[in-house]
């Protein structure tokens, strides 16, 4: 998914056209209600913020994207995650 966002953010750039994704972390959702709660646990752990996500949360972030305030941001993948993807838990 990295590498398509790029390629097309390369192809399409010189329209004007600004492609960028987003990466969510685990967001409570109906599905991941679902999940057994050693596995929620382990999750929000690994978790620098210490907690899931709200849909709204991406929903706003998509909403940046989507805005004239992001007019120069092209070619991004956008981790919605709490910082899990910075490999670091809190202690």
């Amino acid at each position: 998914m990295v590498g398509l966002t790029r390629t097309l953010a390369l192809e399409l750039g010189r329209w004007g056209i600004r492609v960028n994704a987003l990466a969510p972390g685990f967001i409570e959702t109906r599905m991941t209600a679902q999940v057994p709660e050693k596995v929620r646990e382990k999750a929000i752990a690994a978790t620098p913020l210490g907690r899931a996500g709200k849909p709204l949360e991406v929903a706003y972030a998509a909403l940046f994207l989507v805005s004239d305030e992001s007019s120069f941001i092209t070619g991004q993948v956008l981790f919605v995650d709490g910082g899990r993807t910075i490999g670091a838990a809190p202690a």
